[in-house]
This record gives C-alpha cells, structure tokens and sequence, in this order.
C-alpha cells in the first residue's frame, strides 16, 4: 500500500466527513468540496495552507508530532484515527524501522499461551493477528468459529469469512456492522505494518471478489477494537449475545487475545454450556478409534 496514497486519501476523507458548523465555521455558499475547505483546516491547525496541501498530498515524512497532533484536532479525530494518523507518519519516515509481525505461516502457540486459552472454559478465546488470521483457540473458540474453520485454506481467517461464505450472513445478524468492524481492524493494521505483503494480499482478494469490501475500505475508517458487546448466531446453539475483551499480547508483538463471555445467568450463558457441551463431543467422537465407534453405533450412548 503506497503510503503517500493512503495519507492522502486518509487526510481527504476526514476533512469530507466535517461539517464547517462542527467546527464553529459558516456554511457559506458555493462550497465545491463535501466537508472542510483544505484552507479551514489549515487555520484550525494553525499551519499555513501551503503546508496543509502539502502534507495532505502524502508528503508527511518530517512532521512534527506537535503538527500531527493540530492537524488530528482540527480535523476531530478520535483516538484510533489520531493513532492513525501517526502510523503513516511514522511509516513515511526513511529511518523508520518495520513493527515485528509474527507470520502466521511460520508461528505457532508457545506451549504456556495454548494453556492459558485452554484454561478457559466458559467462553471462546483466540489469539488473531492484525490481519485476522485465527492463531490458535481454545476448545470453545474451535467450536464458535467451527465455520470459518472449516473455509478452504489455511490460516483460517476472519475477514475471509466475513466476506467470502454465505454463512457468515446468518452468523452475524447485524452484518453489515461486523463488516465495517471487519475491515476497519484491517485499515488500522495497514496503517502499522504497511509493507505486510500477506496483508496486501488479503486486501486484494477481498476487494477483487466483494464489493461491499471495497466501498468499505475506501471509506478509509479507523478503529480501536478492545471492548464491548456482540450479538452472534451459532448454527448449533442459537443466539448469544456476549461481552468481549481484547487484549495485546505483550511477548508477542502484533498478536491480539480475545475473550468473549456470556453474562452469568442468562439466556447466552445457558447457550455457551450447550455448545462446550457439544464441542466436547465432537472432540470425543473425532479422538475415538474406529472400534469406538462402531460400539457406540450398537449400543453405546443415545443418539442426539
């Protein structure tokens, strides 16, 4: 992804998003751009236009965080576009040193992580990386994204699922927002780790086979994706309705571990027992010798 490209069309939307009364301005008449004139933002940032368009055409190598952060201002950034923002300064520097991504061709869970996951039992958890890629799981994990598991091609990955299988539309009833969550966590890494081919070429299969992926990804939205609460269908069990947490993996630099849990008592929760329920016996069933199997054919435990 070229990174003067990117600052430029990031700095271009954000501008369009704003309204002149949003920032205290007049409308005024005959505005021929959607949102702030490059002039507005330029005195709101308190930097000439000359260096606003400048900058604005991708040529960010050199600003000062100081300039970085009036610009984030005027232009009322939130923390992840802030963020950003910084990134592709940072990745237009020439003394700018790559971030340390983990290949998910290459990495696999030091033995310690996959017990931690293990040690979770009353909720999926999942290690992913900045491009989506499902890591490593515990049992419960395994068996709520058992259809993304389950897509040709390894590593499994979210985006691919979210955009690539029909499934995906019964599995997120609200789809449309996990698509632009979807593709917002992808913008964020790109912004971080620019020259990840394996992102760029994920990027290029999803825009090339589904448009809403490429309208959504030229929005050039942003986002911090570490709390909060989503509503799933699983095929087996229902609806659920659970909380998240994702947090950095500090000896793993780029790698994200996520939990969701269902609040106790409730109609999910009763849901998640059901499905450890199940994925303990789809576990059992695929361990189990041929022999065992035809035992429990014959006359081993009742059918489902």
């Amino acid at each position: 992804m070229e990174n003067r490209a990117e600052v430029r069309e990031f700095l271009t939307s954000r501008r369009a998003k704003l309204d002149p009364k949003d920032v205290g301005l007049p409308a005024g008449t005959n505005r021929r751009v959607a949102g702030l004139r490059r002039s507005e933002v330029a005195t709101l940032a308190g930097v000439s236009v000359e260096y606003y368009t400048k900058l604005e055409r991708g040529t960010i190598s050199g600003a000062s965080p100081e300039v970085l952060h009036a610009i984030a201002m005027a232009l009322r950034m939130d923390d992840a576009e802030r963020a950003h923002l910084f990134d592709l300064a940072q990745a237009a520097s020439p003394v700018a040193r790559p971030p340390r991504r983990r290949s998910p061709k290459r990495w696999t869970p030091h033995a310690s992580l996959q017990w931690t996951l293990d040690a979770v039992t009353v909720g999926p958890a999942f290690v992913r990386n900045g491009r989506m890629d499902l890591l490593a799981a515990n049992a419960l994990g395994r068996a709520f994204y058992q259809d993304a598991y389950d897509m040709p091609g390894q590593p499994s990955n979210i985006a691919r699922f979210t955009f690539l299988d029909r499934r995906a539309f019964d599995f997120y009833p609200d789809w449309d927002s996990f698509a632009e969550i979807t593709v917002s966590i992808l913008r964020t890494e790109a912004g971080r780790d620019p020259h990840n081919k394996a992102l760029h070429d994920l990027v290029g299969e999803l825009s090339t086979r589904n448009d809403e992926f490429r309208r959504l990804w030229g929005t050039h939205d942003v986002r911090h994706h570490g709390t909060g609460f989503k509503t799933f269908h699983h095929s087996v069990v229902g609806e659920m309705t659970l909380a998240y947490e994702g947090m950095e993996l500090e000896s793993e630099p780029g790698l994200t571990l996520t939990i969701y849990a269902a609040e106790p008592g409730s109609p999910s929760a009763e849901r998640m027992q059901l499905l450890a329920s199940w994925a303990a016996s789809e576990e059992r069933d695929a361990a189990a010798p041929a022999g065992d199997e035809q035992h429990t054919e014959t006359g081993g435990r009742p059918s489902d």
